[in-house]
């Protein structure tokens, strides 16, 4: 068996970087990159030379090539003392041509270009676009930068080497100053036993100085209540759904208002605030950079995430996704054995109506049809995060759950007839079976193996949501997300979200063929020598 498995999960790997590869092929070689501005507000505002470099900067963002301003290329040369100051301020003001260049600039623009020319990058120089009289235009400054596109496969090792991240006390560069690297352990956690408590709780954690995350494991009152930030995972960046944040961290954070609460900072200030000090990650100079960190924080562990009232997409997606799975297999095997058992009567032809009309009529017409009719009876028709009505769930879940009632019926039909109609029911009928011994001990045995091989499937699909459903009803779950990102052209979050859909998808493939294994002994993983 564990051969099995352990081939099957290496095919599964397989496939899903084979996934990962082809979307990532689609979004940025074959569709127009351009596209990505069509909703971008700040495009609209430049101009001339400052558009164009406004479009690399955002390209390089959106993952679809390198870009290195001169500006850049000469400052960094200051930073590792190679030029002082005054060559720096010196070498990067260029001239509106080439020709205008000083002989200090000159000097350093011939040094850059061969520099990057050398590696691939394609040197482009924009002269100053000025008017009749000589003023220049808005933005349009002069212009040297080199830009490479990322090969696809270079983008795919990068993204699946760096999708863990582990933290380490050399996270925070080591020429900044920050007092004595390491990691502690306490059994009073600060957060639990602030300053001027008058009660210590024991609660035990980790805290880290130098690493990104202060707190890499803490405790607290939320599911799965032990928590670590050791070691991350990295599915990209959102670009415009929730820019600048990580895809699994738009997934799995909660959503909706704000909960307040009473927080007592590092330094004893207390104050009415929704932050968690547990997921406090450096930012280099955020203390000094602004007032109420100075007052609130001791060093620059200053950004935290907020505590809100709802569930995060994939708790969305789950709820839905688990009870309208739950409600299909109560439904479905039921009504699918009473037609097996009733075939051909009235019961039989009302189920092959139902599912006929399921099959035939496509998913967006009978989920409106559904939202419709629910909105006539008085059912909410849209989610609200900040409602604490659980009526809105209705509609979402009997739009997932009767499609896959439909399915469940007519497969368990179908095996049940198939098990009835075998041989071995007849020589079990001429051994003196009863018609209910024959029922329980085979066919309905024999029936359920192919039906309990999706169980695995059906519930951990449920946290990936349904994409067509959770439009419909504005659900704030994993399936709308792709949504709005293949709208939003957010490249990080369509990736990151596949290689999600598809991880899934190897794993309840797996599972499926071990339940399946412990539900009939006769199927077995391994192979013995005859």
């Amino acid at each position: 068996m564990g051969k099995y498995l352990l081939k099957r999960l290496l095919h599964g790997l397989f496939s899903v970087i084979c996934v990962v590869l082809i979307v990532m092929l689609l979004i940025y070689s074959l569709l127009d990159r351009n596209k990505i501005f069509a909703g971008d507000p700040n495009y609209n505002h430049t101009a001339s030379n400052s558009r164009i470099t406004y479009e690399q900067t955002r390209w390089e963002a959106f993952g679809y090539l390198d870009y290195v301003p001169y500006a850049d290329y000469i400052n960094e040369l200051a930073v590792k003392g190679e030029i002082d100051e005054e060559t720096r301020a010196d070498a990067v003001m260029i001239g509106r041509t080439a020709e205008k260049d000083s002989e200090i600039t000159a000097q350093y623009v011939e040094q850059f270009s061969q520099y990057y020319q050398s590696r691939g990058y394609t040197i482009v120089r924009l002269d100053a676009d000025a008017k009749k009289n000589g003023q220049l235009r808005d933005g349009g400054q002069a212009q040297l930068y080199a830009t490479r596109d990322i090969p696809l496969l270079k983008r795919a090792f990068t993204y699946f080497t760096q999708m863990f991240f582990v933290d380490n006390i050399h996270y925070v560069p080591d020429n900044v100053d920050i007092g004595k690297r390491g990691l502690s352990f306490t059994l009073y956690d600060p957060v639990k036993n602030p300053k001027g408590a008058t009660k210590k709780v024991l609660s035990p954690a980790i805290i880290g100085n130098g690493t990104k995350h202060k707190y890499l494991l803490y405790i607290d009152h939320l599911f799965p209540y032990i928590h670590q930030n050791l070691l991350t995972l990295n599915l990209g960046e959102s670009y415009t759904v929730n820019r600048g944040v990580d895809v699994f961290t738009t997934m799995t954070d909660s959503q909706g208002a704000y909960v307040m609460s009473t927080v007592t900072y590092p330094t004893g200030i207390t104050t009415e605030r929704a932050d968690n000090l547990h997921t406090a990650t450096y930012v280099q100079g955020s203390r000094e950079a602004v007032a109420t960190n100075r007052e609130w924080f001791e060093d620059d562990y200053t950004n935290v995430t907020t505590t809100k009232k709802g569930f995060s997409r994939l708790g969305y997606s789950f709820v839905i996704g688990i009870i309208s799975t739950i409600l299909a297999y109560i439904l479905g095997l039921p009504v699918g054995l009473l037609m097996a058992l009733q075939k051909d009567k009235l019961v039989d032809k009302i189920g092959t109506f139902y599912i006929m009309f399921i099959i035939a009529v496509p998913s967006l017409a009978y989920i409106f049809l559904f939202k419709a009719i629910g909105g006539k009876l008085g059912f909410p028709t849209l989610f609200d995060m900040d409602s604490s009505s659980k009526m809105m769930y209705v509609l979402p879940v009997i739009s997932l759950a009767l499609p896959s009632v439909a399915s469940l019926m007519r497969w368990m039909r179908r095996y049940m007839i198939d098990q009835m109609n075998s041989d071995y029911v007849k020589f079990a009928r001429s051994g003196g079976l009863s018609e209910r011994e024959i029922f329980t001990k085979h066919i309905w045995k024999n029936a359920a193996i192919p039906i309990v091989h999706g169980v695995p499937g059906s519930v951990i699909f449920a946290m990936t949501g349904a994409i067509i459903t959770e439009r419909v009803y504005s659900v704030p779950g994993a399936g709308n997300l792709l949504t709005n990102a293949i709208n939003k052209y957010d490249n990080g979050v369509i990736v990151g979200v596949t290689l999600f859909y598809a991880v899934l998808s190897v794993i309840s493939l797996l599972l499926g063929d071990v339940l399946m294994s412990v539900v009939d002994p006769r199927i077995s993983f391994s192979t013995k020598a005859r």
